[in-house]
């Protein structure tokens, strides 16, 4: 379990954007000042102007606040999740050590299928990192089709989710019926699960989301358990044909009203961006986001930048994940090697995660600031160990220490070669760290000044 300082959890009732609005710095606020070395009074301020977020439900006992948004680092979600084909609770709560050991800041649960209550339970009580939902799939458990859904089953299931402790919740409310001849032509359609069930009913009942009709309600509930809304984005583009169209930007117009209705409300607020976005588009995207929504924290799905490599698409979607979060994305989610293919086991959620936490990293070199420069830190950290041919120390300031160790002692095991000059990959006579590390600075500017006033008297 992460370090929690002395953090005591908030016994006012009010939402976190309430108190911060009251000028009230909580206890939850503290822990994120503490964690992103900022001041209470900073954090505060980035909360109460809903450029920030602390997801924090009242009933999540194990939490150990974090914070997201522009002033903060840029933040990385894993899903995990059981499948009607695939359910188990054990199988998900292994799933969130898994995340939590490899840096995940935050979970969302996406289960569907069977003991959804159960799996859910136990996923919050063993987690010290906020966990999201998707309400709508719980929902869509309880009916035959989506088409018997109804707005009175979704909000009993946001209820319900909320009162277990669920810190933010993904709404699929800018999906509007207006929106959806816009996407006739796509490629790809609509991708989002909980867009394409939301598109589904309204074609069928010839009717406006329910969700939209009824936001009040939904804040209503949130409001009363302070739970974070993540205003999804069902009509984000599936493929690289399909990317900054039409109907992304519609549904985006609406998340910038909806955004502003969460604020009125005292409901905190963050917003999904699109999946696949190609490499010149992604500034604008984001830039657009942040001007349509007020600077509210972007949370994007990747975005994948191309569209040709699954079982890859961990790696595809990083270097997207790198460029929007050095642009202003505050958290990004991670996208496993099984995307598009199959659920992801526990040794995908790492892999997954391990491409993540590099393309948050580079970001967060990129964006500087206090993220910033304990991003450079460390990196001079491990530079310093590597020049130094300090292997273990080079080891230890790895992402992945265990991995980095094994790869080296794949061809030199011996502890003899833990304080070598070299690796297997130059040896000592190529090795260019070893040629150099050894240059006499004073001799060598002497040589330098000598031969540069011979070139100016010739």
């Amino acid at each position: 379990m992460p370090h929690r300082s002395a953090y005591e959890p908030t016994a006012d009732r009010r939402t976190q954007r309430r108190l911060a609005l009251d000028r009230v710095v909580t206890p939850e606020m503290q822990r994120v000042a503490e964690r992103e070395h900022l001041t209470g009074e900073q954090v505060r301020a980035e909360v109460a102007r809903g450029r920030m977020v602390i997801p924090a439900n009242h009933h999540h006992a194990a939490l150990d606040p974090m914070g997201i948004g522009l002033r903060a680092g840029v933040k990385v979600n894993a899903n995990i999740g059981s499948s009607p084909t695939t359910s188990s609770p054990a199988g998900e709560v292994e799933k969130l050590t898994v995340a939590e050991k490899w840096g995940a800041d935050t979970v969302m649960d996406l289960s569907t299928g069977k003991d959804l209550d159960e799996t859910r339970t136990a996923i919050i009580e063993a987690s010290t990192v906020p966990i999201g939902t998707v309400p709508i799939y719980q929902a869509l458990e309880q009916v035959k089709q989506p088409e018997d859904l109804d707005i009175g089953r979704l909000l009993e299931v946001i209820e319900v989710q909320a009162r277990q402790g669920v810190d933010y919740m993904t709404i699929h409310a800018g999906v509007r019926l207006e929106h959806l001849p816009l996407c006739q032509h796509r490629v790809t359609g609509i991708v989002s699960r909980g867009g394409g069930l939301l598109a589904r009913w309204m074609v069928h009942h010839k009717a406006e989301n329910p969700l939209y009709e009824h936001f009040d309600a939904v804040l209503d509930i949130c409001r009363e358990h302070d739970v974070t809304i993540s205003l999804g984005d069902g009509l984000r583009p599936g493929s690289i044909a399909d990317a900054s169209d039409a109907a992304q930007f519609a549904e985006l117009d609406t998340l910038g009203e909806l955004v502003q209705r969460c604020w009125d409300a005292d409901v905190q607020a963050m917003v999904e961006g699109p999946g696949h976005i190609p490499l010149d588009q992604l500034e604008m995207n984001v830039r657009r986001q942040q001007q349509v929504c007020q600077e509210a924290p972007f949370y994007t799905l990747g975005p994948l930048v191309t569209d040709i490599a699954p079982g890859y698409d961990h790696i595809t979607s990083a270097i997207g994940a790198a460029i929007v979060g050095w642009h202003g994305t505050s958290m990004l989610c991670y996208v496993t090697p099984k995307e598009h293919l199959g659920l992801p086991d526990a040794e995908d959620v790492k892999e997954g995660l391990i491409a993540y936490r590099i393309a948050a990293h580079a970001a967060d070199l990129a964006r500087g600031g206090a993220s910033g420069r304990r991003a450079a830190r460390w990196d001079r950290k491990l530079s310093e160990a590597r020049f130094a041919f300090d292997w273990n120390a080079q080891f230890d300031a790895a992402l992945d220490p265990a991995t980095a160790r094994a790869m080296h002692d794949e061809t030199l095991p011996n502890d003899h070669f833990k304080s070598a000059e070299f690796c297997s990959m130059c040896g000592p006579k190529y090795c260019p760290m070893h040629n150099f590390r050894d240059v006499d600075w004073t001799q060598l500017a002497d040589v330098v000044a000598e031969r540069k006033r011979g070139r100016q008297a010739t």
